[in-house]
């Protein structure tokens, strides 16, 4: 026995694309704060520090900006490979982080404590930092409207 699928239940998502628009905010306030944590690399561990500080922020924006283009390319094709890419698109880029540093740990110019450091508090401090400007509303998905927006 087979089942006719329903075309009305397919809908594709026509909307703009609020991934890409969150992660590039979140990639903008990463470039802003990367100086303070280049500086603080460099007092602590000079050269490598900074080094190390440049890698892990690398890291960081491309994961943001490569989660949020895999989000919205499966948004638009289907709420079960949304899901499907939402936990294993995690798995994967979480293994690909850990994957780059332990290709780079025995390095020379890898100082150990801020990669771990900015590796950790870049990704829950942009994190906690973007959620202040994300809106959960379906009138302005994406970013919250400026003062000059609404």
């Amino acid at each position: 026995m087979t089942v006719a699928a329903d075309p009305s239940l397919f809908v594709r998502d026509t909307g703009p694309a609020v991934e890409r628009e969150v992660a590039r905010d979140i990639v903008r306030r990463g470039l802003i704060a990367l100086p303070v944590a280049l500086v603080i690399g460099g007092i602590g561990w000079g050269l490598d520090g900074v080094l190390s500080v440049a890698f892990a922020a690398g890291l960081i924006l491309a994961n943001f900006w490569v989660a949020a283009s895999l989000l919205a390319w499966a948004a638009r094709t289907s709420l079960s490979l949304l899901m499907g890419v939402s936990l294993f698109g995690f798995l994967v880029r979480v293994g690909a982080i850990v994957g780059a540093v332990l290709a780079v740990r025995d390095m020379d110019w890898v100082a150990p404590v801020p990669l771990g450091a900015t590796l950790l508090i870049a990704h829950l401090g942009l994190l906690f930092w973007e959620a202040r400007y994300v809106s959960a509303s379906l009138a302005f998905p994406g970013l919250k409207p400026g003062p000059e927006e609404k």
